[in-house]
């Protein structure tokens, strides 16, 4: 028998959607490559229903010892071919990030992972929360924006409500998992995870956000944006176009002073706004607080609750779920859902 050579290949799957909180799996796998033998090319299949670019492994065989062979996933193996290699966080229309006092209509498709989670009302889709795509399949929101006695649907590729748009996606959900230490009381645990009930094609109009690292924490005035097409102000209409807010974060020592949040603040939270005139309103619930992270934009936070008195109330931060707390959980429930 001819001699065997072991190339060992180092896969990394490099991901807009991966089912773990990091943005690159590594896998370890042995090829057996036999000398004078053509290869096929070699089609990687992950279990959660994604594919991979297929790679020609002739072009291996000038290597003696380990071949770094990049796969990038995708969403269907219909656009295998031609599909352009988005990655989470990066959207194809840059969001204006300037520091604007108040809030401002979002540049069309710049948050391409923020949808709107809408319930069936009487034979017709209202919006009532907004929630984040962080995989092709799953959405991330509040748990306080789910009722076990309605009907959901999910908006996707969305800017304005009322009018119809090229590249929008209406999807059917499969299911909903809410954490199961939710208390509706002390509002802690406000976090929930949508599966939809097929995975959406991503394009410049449809991409998810990257999830912080585990257990990441921002610092003081960190500059991030809450998006959404909440009340526009305490009260006022839901706004058709959707609207970002430039948000700083306040710390987890402020936001806990008694005079701001106190102990209804938890470790688990993180605080944004303040300033009494730019904040979440009605309507943004399980939208995401976005910051700028490692070259691109995170998912820091779920809107979970804001002011009694008013969405601006001066020293009432708005309150998000904070996602980095809650990394092992998404990754259990996605992976076991």
């Amino acid at each position: 028998m001819p001699a065997t050579a072991l190339l060992s290949a180092v896969l990394i799957l490099q991901a807009w959607s991966p089912p773990v909180a990091t943005q690159h799996v590594v896998v370890q796998e042995t090829i057996t490559r036999r000398p004078g033998k053509k290869f096929r090319k070699y089609t990687l299949r992950l279990k959660i229903r994604k594919i991979v670019r297929l790679v020609d492994l002739r072009s291996c065989n000038s290597f003696k010892g380990q071949a770094i062979l990049w796969y990038f996933v995708n969403a269907h193996l219909s656009s295998l071919l031609h599909f352009p290699a988005y990655s989470c966080g990066v959207p194809a229309y840059p969001p204006y990030v300037t520091r604007v006092v108040g809030g401002e209509d979002a540049n069309p498709h710049s948050w391409p992972w923020q949808i709107s989670l809408q319930y069936d009302k009487s034979g017709v889709w209202a919006h009532t929360c907004g929630g984040t795509l962080i995989a092709t399949n799953w959405v991330l929101t509040a748990a306080h924006c789910i009722s076990s006695s309605r009907t959901y649907r999910v908006l996707l590729g969305k800017q304005n409500l009322e009018v119809e748009e090229p590249g929008s996606v209406a999807a059917a959900v499969e299911k909903i998992i809410v954490h199961e230490k939710w208390n509706t009381f002390l509002i802690v645990n406000d976090i929930a995870l949508i599966k939809l009930a097929e995975p959406v094609e991503v394009s410049e109009t449809i991409q998810p956000a990257c999830l912080p690292a585990s257990g990441a924490l921002l610092t003081q005035d960190f500059p991030c944006y809450v998006t959404g097409w909440g009340r526009l102000w305490t009260n006022g209409p839901i706004s058709d176009d959707l609207q970002q807010a430039l948000l700083p974060v306040v710390d987890h020592a402020t936001c806990s002073k008694w005079d701001w949040w106190g102990s209804r603040v938890k470790e688990t939270m993180v605080c944004a706004g303040g300033d009494g005139v730019v904040a979440g309103c009605n309507g943004d619930s399980g939208g995401p607080l976005n910051c700028y992270g490692a070259n691109a934009w995170e998912v820091h936070g779920i809107v979970s609750f804001g002011s009694g008195l008013s969405c601006n109330t001066r020293k009432k931060p708005t309150v998000f779920t904070r996602v980095s707390a809650y990394i092992d959980w998404i990754n259990e429930k996605i992976n076991l859902n």
